[in-house]
This record gives C-alpha cells, sequence and structure tokens, in this order.
C-alpha cells in the first residue's frame, strides 16, 4: 500500500522543465526543487550558440553539458540558436520549443534567476501566454547566503566567462571558495547576478559523479554595446572565457 501511494503521489505531482546554465544557481535551484519534491523534472533545457555548440555566455562546450545531464540523471533539450539572433529569431525558436515541450504534459518552467526583476516578468508573460506557470526557487534570496549555501552542501564550481567591466581576466578560470569571494571587487554580487560572471559546476550533492575536464585557454571576446549604452570611449563589452575541455 505505501509502495503504491507514493507511486500516486508522483504522478499527482506537476511536470516541470528546468532551464539549465550549467552553472552555480542553476544547481542550487536545481537541489531545492529535488528536495522539496513538489514538481517531476522531466527534463533540462539548456540554450545553444548553434555555429560553436556551446551554452550561451557561459561558453561551456555541450559535451561537458551532456556529461552534467547524465551525472544528474536527467534528460536534456538543447534549444540550439543563430551567432546573433534578432528578438524576433530568439521568440520564434523559444515560442516552438516551449509548445512541444507543453506537448508532453508539462506545466512549469523552472528558473534560477534571484532578483531580476524585468527578466522575471518577461518569463512569466511568455509562459503565460502558452499557458505555462514561471518557478523561481531562489527569488529574492540574500546572494551572500546562497553562495554560502552553495558551497557548504559541497557544491563545486569554476569561473567559465567574466565581464571585464566588472572583473579582470584574472578570475576566470578560477574555482569559486572562500578566497574568491573575498577578491571580489565591493559592486560586483557574489552570485554574479548582474551578469559579472558565470560559472560550470561540476560537483555536488545533485551529481552522481563529478564531471571531469581539463582548463584550456582564456580567451578575449568583445561585443558591441546596446547604442543606449555607448559612448565616445568604450562602445563595446569586453569578456574573457576560459575553455573547459571534456575529459
Amino acid at each position: 500500500m505505501m509502495q503504491q501511494n507514493k507511486i500516486q503521489n508522483r504522478l499527482m505531482k506537476p511536470k516541470a522543465i528546468f532551464n539549465w546554465s550549467s552553472g552555480k544557481d542553476s544547481a542550487l535551484s536545481l537541489y531545492k526543487i529535488l528536495k522539496e519534491d513538489q514538481f517531476e523534472v522531466t527534463s533540462l533545457l539548456t540554450t545553444i550558440n548553434k555555429d560553436f555548440q556551446r551554452i550561451s555566455m557561459h561558453g561551456v562546450h555541450v559535451s561537458l553539458l551532456e556529461k552534467q545531464a547524465e551525472s544528474l540523471e536527467l534528460n536534456l533539450i538543447k534549444m540550439e540558436l543563430p551567432k546573433e539572433p534578432s528578438m524576433e529569431e530568439y521568440r520564434e525558436i523559444m515560442g516552438k520549443t516551449m509548445n512541444e515541450i507543453k506537448l508532453q504534459g508539462v506545466t512549469h518552467s523552472i528558473f534560477g534567476d534571484i532578483f531580476l526583476e524585468d527578466l522575471r516578468k518577461y518569463r512569466e508573460d511568455q509562459l503565460q501566454s502558452i499557458g505555462m506557470e514561471a518557478v523561481f526557487p531562489l527569488w529574492k534570496q540574500k546572494t551572500t547566503g546562497l553562495i554560502n549555501e552553495f558551497l557548504d552542501l559541497g557544491f563545486k564550481t569554476i569561473v567559465t566567462c567574466v565581464n571585464e567591466t566588472y572583473l579582470d581576466k584574472s578570475f576566470a578560470g578560477r574555482i569559486i571558495d572562500e578566497n574568491f569571494i573575498k577578491d571580489l571587487p565591493e559592486n560586483v554580487d557574489p552570485c554574479g547576478e548582474n551578469g559579472e560572471f558565470h560559472t560550470f559546476t561540476f560537483d555536488g550533492p545533485i551529481f552522481k559523479n563529478p564531471i571531469n575536464f581539463e582548463i584550456g585557454e582564456t580567451v578575449k571576446k568583445t561585443y558591441p554595446k546596446p547604442k543606449s549604452d555607448q559612448n565616445e570611449k568604450d562602445d563595446e563589452y569586453i569578456f574573457w572565457f576560459c575553455d573547459l575541455i571534456a575529459k
């Protein structure tokens, strides 16, 4: 009877897709969702640069993403985008992907966002238009507390990308630990919630086994700023990407 009740409870839980970036906020969000056991997480959904086969903004190669999904024992859905998609192209591809996911009985979409109000509203509006709901397990929690909780739980993560507006090249390729947090300038959020840095999580309580990789070269990439952000001296964003190579 007890086993039957467990099966019935599992069938009654709403199905959810998890928006997986490969980084620390995603990992901590997934940990909390799995622990609370209120949703049946059917798959991970990750946005991929189609040309380079890397996770958008994080710069992590798809081979490492696939190793994460395998270790998490979850299905992986890769949403491929062109190199520089227009907003119209993005909405079209995202809409098609989410409608296909909805047809599988998925009613909720889970995100690792913490305090970006505009981004949350955008996600909620887009999902509402197709009859789905957004879930934010980390919403409005203090980022200092979150990064400490992340480390206390035994998660391990490495910085794969830094925005030079906030951090210099030396931060790329560093493991996040107490020393890393102490070295951050005062204007940098400890979770990088404003886009100061991005990470790849390679071990922790939700993984069946650690993800093995080697650290490759660190490369500089520039992106044009929107006209509203440009000035005479600086009209582009500079990012440093630390390449990780799957072993």
